[in-house]
């Protein structure tokens, strides 16, 4: 259900539902996410409770559908 939610919400930023098939995907190389949608990111986090700063968190650690998930799945575990 986490993963769902968080792919939503990916393709809702990134305007693609590529993301579902590939989800290795670079997202800022195939030009899917701009610095303002990892803003956007960062914000829409709090939907599952976190709080991430723009300088806590460097793109290229979630750069992929697959790290961002699993970059949200351990800060809710916190």
């Amino acid at each position: 259900m986490l993963e769902e939610k968080v792919l939503a919400i990916i393709e809702e930023i990134c305007e693609d539902d590529v993301i579902y098939e590939e989800r290795d995907i670079n997202l800022k190389e195939e030009g899917l996410m701009d610095s303002l949608a990892f803003v956007e990111l960062l914000v829409r986090m709090e939907e599952f409770g976190i709080e991430v700063a723009p300088t806590e968190v460097t793109y290229e650690e979630i750069d992929t559908p697959n790290k961002i998930i699993q970059y949200i799945e351990s800060r809710v575990k916190q």
